[in-house]
Formats: C-alpha cells, sequence, structure tokens
C-alpha cells in the first residue's frame, strides 16, 4: 500500500512514521524547504502525551523539552502583576507535561523516521505542487512545473497545515471552513543574551489590553517572541502595511523588554489569523486530513502540538492494517468517528478562551488578574488546573 502525505509538520511526520512501521511505502511532501527553524513555546499535555508515550516518542520530546518555573504577568514598567505556578499545573497533568519549541518537537517527530525500516517513508522538502486529484483509481498530486514529477498512490492525506491546499482543492474553498476567533498572533526568534539572561526559565507575559506580548528565554542565548493581538480581519502582512512594522506599531510601549524585542524583530515573521477550521467530515473518497488542516483548535486552547501527535499516530494506527484499497474507505470513517469528540472539546476550550485571553477593558484585565490569584491558593490552585487538564485531555 502506497501513501502521499502532503505537510511535514509535525501530524504529517507522525502520520507517516506509524503508516511506515506497518509495511506501507510513504512519501512526504513538503513546500518549505527544509524543517521549520522558527515557531512558539508551546504546553504539550493531554492527548498528545498519552499517544508520544505508546508510539516511543514521548524520551524524544522530554529530551529537548525546557524548564519553565512559571508565567508572570508584568506591567509597563516590569512589575509582576499576577504569577501561574507551573508545577502546580504539572502536578495536575499527572506529571506528564512539557514545554516544547514547537520546531523541536517537530525535528524530534521527523528524527523518529528513523525508526522506520529504510526505503519505506521518504521525505521530499521543496515540493512545488500544483494539483490533488482523486478518483476510482486511486489518488495523485501533479508538480507545478515538468521538474516536478507526479505522484500516485492508494491514500492522499492533507497535514498541510490551517491554509491547507489539499482541503482547498478538495474539500473546499478556505472561507467555507474557517472561523477566525477575532485576533491574529506573530512569533519569531531574535538573537539577544541580555534579554534572554532577563527572561530565563518563565514565561514572561505582558498585563496589557487588546494585545500581549509573550516572552522566554532558549538555551541557545535566542529569546522565543509570541505576540497576539486583536483583529478581526485577515489579510496578509503584504496587505496591511508589512509585518514587521504592524507589530511594532501595535506593542511599542509594552514595556524595556518588548521594545528591545520588538527593534530585533525580523522583517517578514510568522503572523497568521488565529481561527478555528469546522468541518462535517474529513475524508472523502481515499483522501483524508489531519491535524489544523481538519480540526485547528487554535493556540488558546494550548493544544496544538498535542492533539497533532494523537491525530497523526491514531489515524495511521488505523490505516496502518488495512491492506487493500477496498478497505480504505471504513478505515477513514473509523479515524473520523474516533478523533472527532476530541478536536471538538478542544475547540469548544479555544472559544471560551477566546473571551478573556485579551481583556478588552482595565475591568476584564483586573478580573483575569484576580482570577489567577486566586488560583494560587493552597487548594484553589489544584481544584483550577485540574479543571483544566481534564477539560483538554479527556
Amino acid at each position: 500500500m502506497k501513501a502521499l502525505v502532503v505537510g511535514a509538520g509535525i501530524a504529517g511526520l507522525v502520520t507517516a512514521r506509524q503508516l511506515g512501521l506497518a509495511g506501507w511505502d510513504v512519501v512526504v511532501l513538503e513546500r518549505s524547504e527544509g524543517p521549520r527553524t522558527a515557531g512558539y513555546m508551546m504546553d504539550f499535555f493531554g492527548p498528545g502525551v498519552g499517544a508520544s508515550e505508546r508510539i516511543g516518542l514521548y524520551p524524544r520530546l522530554a529530551a529537548v523539552s525546557y524548564r519553565v518555573d512559571a508565567a508572570e504577568y508584568v506591567d509597563t514598567n516590569g512589575r509582576v502583576t499576577s504569577r501561574i505556578d507551573y508545577e502546580r499545573f504539572v502536578r495536575a497533568a499527572g506529571g506528564k507535561a512539557l514545554s516544547l519549541m514547537r520546531p523541536d518537537l517537530e525535528r524530534a517527530a521527523l528524527e523518529a523516521l528513523d525508526d522506520v525500516p529504510a526505503g519505506r517513508v521518504k521525505v521530499r522538502y521543496g515540493s512545488r505542487l500544483n494539483r490533488f486529484w482523486a478518483d476510482e483509481d486511486g489518488v495523485g498530486v501533479d508538480g507545478e512545473d515538468s521538474a516536478a514529477p507526479s505522484r500516485t498512490a492508494d491514500v492522499l492525506v492533507g497535514a498541510d497545515g490551517i491554509h491547507s491546499e489539499v482541503r482547498a482543492q478538495l474539500f473546499g474553498p478556505e472561507q467555507t471552513w474557517l472561523r477566525p476567533l477575532g485576533m491574529r498572533a506573530a512569533a519569531f526568534l531574535v538573537e539577544a543574551p541580555d534579554l534572554q539572561a532577563h527572561v530565563r526559565n518563565r514565561f514572561m507575559l505582558t498585563d496589557s489590553i487588546d494585545r500581549m506580548a509573550g516572552l522566554y528565554g532558549l538555551r541557545t542565548g535566542e529569546v522565543a517572541a509570541m505576540l497576539v493581538y486583536r483583529d478581526a480581519g485577515t489579510l496578509s502582512g503584504e496587505e496591511r502595511g508589512g509585518t514587521q512594522n504592524r507589530l511594532r506599531q501595535q506593542f511599542t510601549g509594552l514595556g524595556t523588554a518588548v521594545d528591545r524585542l520588538l527593534a530585533l524583530c525580523p522583517e517578514d515573521p510568522y503572523d497568521d489569523v488565529v481561527a478555528q477550521v469546522v468541518m462535517p467530515t474529513w475524508h472523502r473518497s481515499r483522501v483524508v486530513l489531519v491535524g489544523d488542516a481538519c480540526g485547528a483548535v487554535s493556540l488558546l486552547a494550548g493544544q496544538g502540538g498535542s492533539l497533532a501527535v494523537a491525530g497523526g499516530a491514531l489515524l495511521g494506527d488505523i490505516l496502518g492494517p488495512v491492506s487493500s484499497p477496498q478497505g480504505i474507505d471504513d478505515a477513514l470513517a473509523e479515524f473520523d468517528r474516533r478523533w472527532r469528540p476530541t478536536v471538538e472539546r478542544a475547540q469548544a476550550s479555544g472559544r471560551r478562551a477566546a473571551a478573556s485571553f485579551l481583556p478588552a477593558n482595565r475591568w476584564q484585565r483586573l478580573r483575569r488578574r484576580w482570577i489567577i490569584r486566586a488560583s494560587g491558593l493552597p487548594g484553589i490552585d489544584r481544584i483550577v488546573a485540574r479543571q483544566i487538564v481534564n477539560r483538554l485531555a479527556r
């Protein structure tokens, strides 16, 4: 059996690994020239923990994880206004919660392909794809020019992210499925040893209205930045005057650390709409979507990486035993049936978080401070942390 996986992100690589271990021949096609080097820090707990342990990926993730002591909200003078103790959160998650940079998680999934017998899984970076198709005889992709060969297979897996081209061509235009949550997020890395020493092993978050800057120091001496701001539109950086200038306009004045960060901001950092993907079905004929392509939950749910691992592992495990094209449709339907409840719970959590993630006024900001401070009281902290973990990890 043969599979084409479009997208060498977390979900695509995990799916490819599991299919390869099951004896499939898999080709992973990725438009980028190589593994991504930029991205944000994420909490990894919930469904992805159990899945990564089951498939043997967890030790690789633990080896590249970061120590986080706390998440601290600070005012424009750098004073801490509220604090979340991460150790209590980890205990509530059963001691299995990791803090990972997204590129490190993706790299671990890529290196895990070494577990697959040689030649079973091939990753092709720099793949320029023009057309995806599916019919009763199989599925295939066509390259943009004669230098990029056409490929056919038994199954096509669209793991190409929230702006999936596989989804757009074979399931319908993006606007049909995308549900913006009224904000945008940017992420980038900067070389700033002095700023890294200032932030150290904590998330530093600005206690601000309609916008929030988050910083974390990396072991490389770099600082990882995540900037979130209210914006109902979905225009690209080019259409809105340039991403770098827009971020500086939005975030200047939130303190010396943020101003230093903005001065080092690259010209064209990642910047995209915060949104979810909501679809009635994730498969059609011999085509299936996985990861953000079918069920983006948004960064507000805090489960994108975890769900990518768990979803990719489940798809690979259900599809892996299929030995003829006749069994594909039932397997893809089973994946949709079993995985959908988990994704929908995480999406509901993300929508609830959207209402309070960025305070719209001083009263909402003050309310957030009270809630965070109360969650640090003995007994209440365990209740709050357990509610978060249970809601997302069921």
